[in-house]
């Protein structure tokens, strides 16, 4: 960001703070943090992750640690921008997609490859494991990660039905990621890129005729009301998004080590697996939902599943190959990617 935008969005975060200050300043806490993301406050992730962390790191510091939650980009700024916030201090804590900012974390984008994943709780966990050993002094080095998982399986939300490859074609069509706009775009749709929370203005205006989101989403965003087809892989997973859950790293080393132990006591892998297993168990509410509507769900066979597999082997090759360009072992990477997705599978 420059240093214009920078000190814009701190004036924006500061004007919120203070309108939330005056209300709770005779129970000041010791240590206040902004804790800011791209939802709204009843979507699934704020609701049941977010505030769940923030409320155990409320209680568990006797109150001495207040989170201030700012959903829905509430402190300015796009969603896009969220990185770079929490690094420069306009936030002091942010949620946000990796692949907002294309090919910045090029070593999560493993988990994002076609058909990969088995379940959010075990991608999840591998995820951390895999950051522990090559991210955390590398992509996430600007950062204290506290969490970092995927959601359940994606899917594909449309307005006329999708069940071959060959039916993506001429499709407009919103993936989340680099790493799924890729695919999409090598399957015979044309991508849009987006941030999640214009995916309904998009729909409605036409812009794009389908998207991809897991269903857990799919409620806040109103996507069951405005396309009535969705298909899904049966028992396998087309792909998945990985999300950071980071904290400013100077505000963290400014803690005194009791209230750093609360930190890091919600931290890690194991949150990072809840927050996965609980983005998973929020799919089934939406689900629901888009049943009792009437809408179509598809639900692929594996002859049909095999045709998808087969037509996305490209988008993993030249993952692959990119990855060995720039000297980070895309093999290598992939293949422990696989084993620590199978160690948390069992």
């Amino acid at each position: 960001m420059t240093q214009v935008r920078r000190t814009f969005l701190k004036s924006v975060a500061l004007a919120a703070i203070t309108t939330g200050a005056l209300a709770t300043s005779a129970f000041a806490a010791d240590v206040t943090l902004r804790l800011h993301q791209f939802l709204p406050a009843q979507a699934n992730v704020p609701k049941n992750i977010l505030d769940v962390w923030a409320d155990k790191i409320e209680a568990e510091s006797d109150g001495r640690i207040e989170i201030q939650r700012f959903p829905a980009m509430q402190l300015g700024g796009k969603p896009p921008e969220l990185f770079d916030q929490v690094v420069d201090g306009v936030a002091d804590i942010t949620w946000t997609v990796a692949g907002y900012t294309p090919g910045r974390f090029p070593r999560a984008e493993v988990f994002e490859l076609p058909f990969t994943m088995t379940n959010a709780e075990a991608v999840s966990k591998a995820y951390w494991e895999l950051a522990e050993e090559s991210m955390m002094d590398q992509d996430f080095k600007q950062v204290k990660v506290l969490g970092l998982w995927v959601h359940g399986p994606g899917l594909i939300h449309s307005k006329e039905p999708i069940t071959s490859v060959s039916d993506l074609n001429g499709v407009k069509l919103r993936a989340p990621t680099r790493v799924t706009n890729k695919m999409f775009s090598n399957l015979g749709a044309t991508p849009v890129g987006m941030p999640v929370p214009a995916v309904p203005e998009a729909l409605s205006k036409g812009v794009i005729d389908a998207t991809v989101i897991p269903w857990e989403v799919t409620g806040a965003l109103k996507v069951n009301e405005m396309v009535g087809n969705h298909t899904t892989f049966g028992d396998d997973t087309l792909y998945t998004t990985t999300f950071v859950f980071a904290m400013n790293k100077d505000r963290y080393n400014a803690l005194p080590d009791d209230l750093k132990a609360v930190i890091d006591a919600n931290s890690g892998l194991e949150f990072s697996g809840f927050a996965g297993k609980q983005m998973q168990m929020d799919d089934a509410g939406p689900a629901k939902a888009a049943m009792e509507r009437g809408n179509n769900i598809i639900t692929l066979n594996a002859d049909q599943v095999a045709e998808w597999k087969a037509a996305a082997e490209a988008t993993t090759a030249d993952w692959v190959a990119e990855m060995d360009e720039k000297g980070l072992d895309g093999t290598a990477l992939k293949a422990r990617a696989a084993e620590l997705i199978a160690k948390h599978s069992q």
